[in-house]
């Protein structure tokens, strides 16, 4: 069987007989990958630590007929104990890491692998707030995907803006002479926010309010989901 070595980070794990487990990882090169990681849960495992969710880790792998088995993993970044450690941010990298799984069935694609890792070494750091984290990474998701939302101008007939009437389904901002029914109008500071989450700028997304994040969460949620084509499951996690 041949042997390969890549990087990949962990999205999830489920139980397979009494000491192995599958590990669904998005790598850099290859994609999603679920592999066999054998022996990992018993108490004298070398690695197992190295493979939970949101770890970032170098791999050698056997490929198999049907799963790899991962002989070898080392770690690269070690996010997983400090989001996992709190709620608010495992929260978020839940979402974070569902959406990536998400993505990846399109295909192997090394800039939602940057996005990603660079997403969960922020929400690691906890310098920012894990809702602002979280709502930056799927903004940004998307628009790498091929789904780019217009926060400037109204994205049917290209009047600059400012504009505060949002409707997902049409791809981001619209004017009053084309306002859809039912779109929401949200604060001009959440507009401005959605705009600097897809921007990446953090000094003005830490700045806002509580309300205009709440706005802007509802919408990156929306839309998120609106282009998947149904729900994510970690997005209706209960709060504590």
């Amino acid at each position: 069987m041949p042997l390969y070595r890549e990087e990949g980070v962990v999205l999830r794990t489920r139980k397979l007989g009494e000491a192995d487990r599958i590990v669904t990882l998005l790598t850099r090169g290859r994609g999603l990958l679920r592999a066999v990681a054998k022996g990992v849960r018993r108490t004298s495992s070398k690695f197992g630590a190295r493979l939970e969710p949101f770890m970032v880790a170098d791999l050698q792998c056997f490929e198999g007929r049907s799963l790899d088995t991962i002989t070898q993993a080392e770690t690269l970044g070690a996010y997983g104990p400090a989001i996992s450690a709190d709620y608010e941010r495992y929260r978020a990298g839940s979402v974070i890491v569902e959406t990536a799984e998400r993505l990846a069935e399109g295909g192997p694609s090394r800039e939602l692998y940057a996005l990603l890792v660079g997403a969960l070494r922020t929400l690691s750091a906890g310098r920012i707030p894990p809702e602002l984290v979280r709502d930056g990474y799927l903004l940004r998701a998307m628009s790498l995907a091929g789904w780019t939302p217009g926060f400037d101008a109204c994205v049917r007939c290209g009047a600059p803006g400012p504009h505060t009437v949002v409707a997902v389904q049409a791809g981001g901002v619209l004017c009053e002479d084309c306002r859809a029914p039912g779109a929401p109008r949200l604060d001009p500071g959440s507009v401005a926010l959605l705009t600097a989450l897809l921007a990446g700028d953090w000094e003005r997304a830490v700045a806002s309010t509580e309300r205009e994040r709440g706005q802007a969460a509802g919408i990156a949620a929306a839309y998120t989901q609106w282009h998947l084509e149904r729900g994510l499951r970690s997005m209706s996690a209960p709060r504590l």
